[in-house]
């Protein structure tokens, strides 16, 4: 299954084509699709309305300079603000990060979009795709975050995304620009970078994003296009039984598969149940490359949001206030 970027912020007539196609599961949203609430709103009525099966709507809502709706919304802090507050008072830090999860989700689900991609659990380990998006550099203070979070997110009816799995935090490289390898042994990432994963999955999370990173020393691929990451360690091992979403095909990283049909083809054949295809211009050739394969197309239904109340009962909730005051620096209106 894939799920498409499209380009503006009403749908187009190509894309409403796209849509009806069988392999279409969804669409991820940007700044680049982004008015106003009210439009967010519209556009994904729209997209429903334009395909003949449940679709997913997506963004990444994760705070700080990774947020695509901006005004109307809370100014959502990086989720390293946290990690600086843990080190104070750890019960405080794990509270505040649940309230910013709900806080994030909400608003979110009140404009009719289903999923955010959230949480990173990377380890803040200086790579600069990350940064200030990781929590902390431990792996034990990530794992109560991802707890606290996944948490806070299905408080507001939304499923949570466990990424980059299993750890893009170690590696200097950005996989949006450059190819990406963490050359460390299984043992030292399963002693440290699986580590939050491990506790967001026993937590319930019901997604888990794949990096673009190579471990070498554990399988010669990226690990998205990994059966040995994909079936032997996260299935396998970890018991992860949620949908597996690869990064986006369009990112310099994934093009050591080759070429689009063949990044797709990898993804899929290693074990991932959704591929992104976040660029517009991919996505006509992506929908091409799958024709003929088999595809769940139901496994996503699982991740529609549930229990939107809209934004006037979102405004007229106590807890609303509460979470949007205690933001560090606080909010937009």
């Amino acid at each position: 299954m894939l799920v498409i970027g499209i380009a503006g912020t009403e749908l187009a007539a190509q894309e409403r084509d796209w849509l009806q196609h069988d392999a279409c599961a969804g669409v991820i949203l940007f700044k680049r699709n982004f008015a106003s609430r009210d439009q967010v709103a519209e556009l994904s009525a729209a997209i429903r309305e334009a395909a003949p099966r449940p679709q997913l709507v997506c963004v990444d809502q994760e705070g700080g300079r990774v947020q695509r709706f901006r005004e109307g919304y809370s100014d959502l802090p990086p989720l390293e603000a946290f990690g600086r507050r843990y080190r104070e008072d750890p019960q405080a830090a794990l509270a505040a990060a649940r309230e910013h999860a709900w806080l994030m989700a909400s608003e979110v689900r009140a404009s009719g979009v289903d999923l955010s991609f959230a949480p990173v659990v990377d380890l803040a380990r200086g790579n600069l795709a990350i940064g200030d998006r990781a929590f902390d550099a431990a792996p034990e203070v990530v794992a109560a975050f991802a707890r606290a979070y996944v948490q806070g997110m299905h408080e507001a009816g939304m499923a949570a995304t466990l990424k980059h799995f299993p750890g893009h935090g170690s590696v200097r490289e950005d996989t949006h620009f450059d190819a990406a390898v963490d050359d460390r042994p299984l043992e030292a990432i399963r002693a440290e970078d699986l580590v939050p994963f491990a506790a967001g999955i026993a937590a319930g999370a019901d997604a888990v994003m794949l990096a673009h990173v190579t471990y070498p020393q554990v399988a010669p691929e990226p690990a998205g296009y990994s059966p040995r990451w994909i079936g032997d360690i996260l299935r396998g091992e970890l018991g992860f039984r949620g949908v597996v979403f690869s990064d986006d095909i369009g990112m310099a990283a994934a093009h050591s598969a080759g070429g689009v049909r063949q990044r797709i083809d990898a993804h899929l054949d290693a074990g991932c149940d959704v591929v992104l295809v976040c660029h517009p211009e991919l996505v006509a050739e992506s929908l091409a490359a799958v024709e003929g394969r088999r595809l769940n197309t139901m496994a996503l239904t699982g991740l529609i949001g549930r229990g939107a109340r809209g934004w006037d009962g979102l405004l007229a909730d106590a807890r609303y206030g509460a979470a949007r005051a205690d933001l560090p620096g606080g909010f937009i209106a």
